[in-house]
């Protein structure tokens, strides 16, 4: 996809091949990409023992395992907690000084209480070593420098993604960091976004443009979950034909 642009009461998506589509509605779901680590190894083992984002369906196989997270937000904290409850040892890696900058207090206490959770500031990936499957970390303190090779099982990694909506222009109201405003983020002072020429506010998942809505991952302010992906889909359906039927 390279545009999309409107034109009285059709949306037109255009794409790289010089075709387009044009329809009364569009749902815009083309989520993001996670930002991958540039570490030596990392991509030939990414599905074997390191996985991106909220991967935590293969938390069953870190029973009695060695892990670690790589990441200092609230979804690396929750993804700690979580896989702490089977796995032998979890160990956060975080490139700052601590995690009072991105993380809630209420994570912090419970980390800080967990066992088997270890929290190793200022480090960051080298390496990832394994055949086949991960087997060995190698790390590397950024104040002094110092590298260690670990042994590690699993590998997840949270340090943030980027929404697929580049193509998009200016056509939609996006935020700072390119995810899709929506419904109420429209409207913050109570009054429409600029341009926006209905009576009635945008629906929840409605974007800027009257009839373009957003679902997923690339919709700013969203969870990030598979789970609530796919009900943001079933409800921005609902929309359209709602849309449809007061056009």
């Amino acid at each position: 996809m390279t545009a999309l642009e409107t034109g009285g009461a059709a949306r037109v998506v255009r794409f790289a091949d010089g075709t387009a589509i044009a329809a009364h509605s569009v749902i815009l779901a083309t989520g993001v990409q996670y930002r991958q680590l540039e570490a030596q190894g990392c991509t030939d083992l990414t599905g074997c023992g390191v996985y991106y984002g909220s991967a935590l369906t293969e938390a069953a196989g870190c029973q009695g395992q060695d892990v670690y997270i790589v990441g200092g937000a609230n979804s690396a904290g929750q993804a700690a907690m979580y896989l702490a409850r089977g796995a032998k040892s979890v160990t956060l890696l975080v490139r700052g000084a601590d995690l009072s900058a991105s993380m809630s207090y209420y994570l912090i206490q419970q980390i800080t209480e967990a066992p088997n959770i270890e929290v190793r500031c200022r480090t960051v990936v080298d390496a990832a070593h394994g055949s086949g499957h991960l087997e060995q970390l190698t790390l590397r303190h950024t104040g002094t420098g110092e590298t260690e090779r670990v042994d590690a099982q699993w590998m997840f990694v949270f340090i943030g993604a980027a929404p697929l909506t580049d193509w998009l222009g200016e056509s939609v109201l996006r935020d700072e960091r390119g995810f899709i405003l929506a419904g109420p983020d429209l409207t913050p002072d109570g009054t429409p976004p600029a341009g926006w020429e209905l009576d009635r506010p945008p629906y929840h998942l409605e974007t800027s443009v009257p009839g373009v809505f957003v679902a997923g991952d690339a919709r700013a302010e969203s969870a990030k979950r598979v789970a609530s992906a796919v009900g943001e889909g079933a409800m921005a359906v609902m929309l359209v034909h709602r849309y449809l039927e007061q056009s």
